[in-house]
């Protein structure tokens, strides 16, 4: 489930700013979550919604990886949607659109996607956030997250200096005001009849990134 680097080179070659030229093919290369998330997909025909999608990097990933279903990308970032338009030009059945994730979530019934975003709601508003997902998932649809966990490791603080570097860089418009808890999860996505599994997704980085995945109980048993 990698990409070839004639793939990263082609996703690459779309961007629109000599900084994302760079960026793109490293951060595909080298973060494990497009793999993890794609695995977790298994080639399925079913929409996705990635909320918080950046600049389009997952969309691109599993369109090389030959998932031809429709994309859905939200974000609060003007300016990193108007980047993934700009490189999605001519692309079918892919669209990007702003909003707060908090309030203004597009209709769905697919898959749904969140990646890195949670630590910049309050608990309340991750609550609200997971429960909207979860009513936005088809019957055999997956809420797939990627999210540092709050604990007391030292991967945690490194995350936590991560995110606040991100920030003052300006590549995030925000810092983070809380980090979630793997309990969180288990509550919030259980009172909706979902079946969650947790597992740290580290790869090669010093961040405390875990992937939580979750679905309906009776699809997982059937499957």
């Amino acid at each position: 489930m990698k990409l070839s680097p004639q793939s990263l080179k082609r996703i690459a070659s779309r961007a629109s700013t000599r900084w994302d030229r760079h960026y793109v093919p490293s951060k595909l290369a080298s973060d494990p979550v497009y793999e993890a998330v794609a695995t977790e997909l298994h080639a399925s025909a079913l929409p996705v919604l990635d909320i918080g999608c950046g600049i389009g990097l997952l969309t691109h990933y599993l369109r090389e990886l030959g998932y031809q279903v429709p994309m859905t990308g939200f974000d609060y970032d003007d300016r990193k949607i108007a980047s993934a338009r700009a490189m999605a030009a001519g692309m079918s059945d892919v669209s990007f659109s702003v909003g707060d994730a908090r309030v203004d979530l597009p209709e769905h019934c697919g898959h749904v996607v969140i990646l890195d975003i949670l630590q910049f709601f309050t608990p309340d508003e991750q609550d609200v956030l997971l429960r909207a997902a979860a009513v936005r998932l088809a019957p055999q649809g997956k809420l797939i997250i990627r999210n540092c966990l709050a604990d007391e490791s030292w991967r945690f603080r490194t995350t936590t200096m991560g995110d606040w570097f991100a920030k003052a860089t300006l590549w995030m418009k925000a810092g983070p005001v809380a980090y979630p808890t793997a309990d969180q999860f288990r509550r919030v996505l259980g009172e909706a009849g979902l079946s969650v599994s947790i597992r740290p997704l580290w790869g090669g980085t010093p961040f405390n990134n875990h992937l939580i995945v979750a679905q309906s109980a009776k699809s997982e048993a059937a499957s």
